[in-house]
């Protein structure tokens, strides 16, 4: 009989996501690629550098893991295809694991759901959306049952670079306000509530690998 959930890794697993209570800014992705399996880092990786662009952070803002989470659909790199793709997320993960490390990030307000397994697993009224509808449909996307605001993106691969070209109201539109939202929840003391002083970001230095 076939194994529903597909054939085991072809490597050790080696989960990566960073999560913490304290966290008000979540991001949601896909699954580790190579680079990252290799340097147990999430996000070290040119996709990494667009999305911290897109997001108008510094590296030391991203991988605060006080003020940010990244959680994954997969905790693990699922291998490549036959094409030399990543696969997609292991289907055993998420409803494994998901609810159990949602449960603890009590304090986010903003998830960035990146790309479309994320997008489909917790927008369940855009399931029938593709991804581009999905993410035009931002401004319309009601909170969650738990006051979370989510915010729909494409996955900041090379791949999706003629999609980006093809809509320029990402860039004008959603990128200004993705920025803002960030900022806002960045820019607060942990301790007090209050409006922080901002951090001076170090010189980015070369990333893992």
């Amino acid at each position: 009989m076939e194994n529903p959930l597909g054939a085991p890794l072809p490597h050790q697993p080696r989960p990566v996501l960073r999560a913490s209570r304290s966290a008000r800014l979540a991001i949601f992705g896909q699954a580790p690629g190579v680079r990252v399996h290799a340097s147990g880092i999430p996000f070290t990786d040119p996709s990494g550098d667009r999305l911290r662009d897109w997001m108008g952070v510094s590296e030391d803002e991203f991988y605060d893991v006080e003020r940010v989470a990244i959680v994954p659909m997969g905790f693990c790199f699922p291998g490549l295809d036959r094409h030399g793709g990543d696969l997609p997320p292991r289907r055993e993960c998420a409803p494994l694991w998901r609810e159990r490390v949602l449960a603890s990030l009590a304090n986010v307000e903003l998830i960035l759901l990146v790309g479309s397994y994320a997008q489909r697993w917790h927008l369940p009224p855009v399931r029938g959306l593709n991804m581009t509808e999905t993410v035009r449909g931002w401004r319309d996307l009601p909170k969650g049952a738990d006051g979370k605001r989510y915010i729909p993106l494409p996955h900041p691969s090379w791949r999706n670079n003629a999609w980006i070209k093809r809509h320029p109201w990402f860039d004008t539109e959603l990128l200004p306000e993705l920025r803002r939202e960030v900022r806002r929840l960045l820019d607060v003391d942990l301790t007090s509530g209050k409006p922080a002083l901002r951090r001076v970001p170090k010189k980015k230095g070369p990333a893992p690998v």
